[in-house]
């Protein structure tokens, strides 16, 4: 895979980006299985999720190209119970136009890195619909392990789908007790 255009960042993501945030989404709901939902949210309903994530602290990124937002990757809680505090779940969403071209791979590194530094231990990836390889393969490249696949667990387009838990061990993971409250 060739690496991404230099002229590719990363950056936290501002309420500005949300319509671009919201294009990119909707077209995976409504062209993919890699999100479960059927109907694309609003603008306003991102920015709700967005806003819920960012008052807890969790990273929300994008990739920019020439001024334009071309992907966008956050973490967010794996579970909501105390114990979990420590584990995040990954989501990253490309422009159609920028797969394939290494953005997906530097959204992730960066959110990575973040998550370390915000003091996370583990990363898990959900990965909607055995058959998407590519973001299978892009979380394989970053460290992730397959730990389990939920079978038949979601239903779109016609037909079942399995969910691919992918599982990625954060700084020193759990070889020390965690450093966060």
């Amino acid at each position: 895979m060739p690496p991404p255009s230099p002229a590719v960042t990363t950056r936290t993501a501002h309420n500005a980006d949300l319509p671009a945030i919201t294009a990119i989404y909707a077209h995976h709901v409504l062209h993919g299985c890699a999100s479960f939902e059927i109907e694309a949210p609003s603008v306003d309903e991102m920015a709700r999720r967005m806003e819920a994530l960012r008052a807890k602290h969790f990273p929300y990124l994008v990739a920019e190209q020439d001024g334009a937002v071309i992907g966008y990757a956050y973490a967010g809680p794996y579970h909501p119970r105390i114990a979990y505090r420590d584990t995040v779940e990954d989501s990253i969403y490309l422009a159609q136009e920028s797969t394939g071209r290494g953005v997906g791979s530097m959204l992730l590194g960066a959110l990575m890195a973040d998550c370390v530094g915000r003091g996370f231990r583990q990363m898990m990836a959900l990965v909607g619909d055995s058959a998407n390889m590519p973001s299978i393969r892009l979380h394989e490249r970053h460290g992730f392990r397959t730990v389990g696949t939920l079978q038949s667990v979601g239903y779109k387009f016609g037909r079942w789908l399995d969910v691919v838990l992918l599982q990625c061990e954060l700084g020193s993971g759990d070889r020390t007790p965690p450093d966060r409250p």
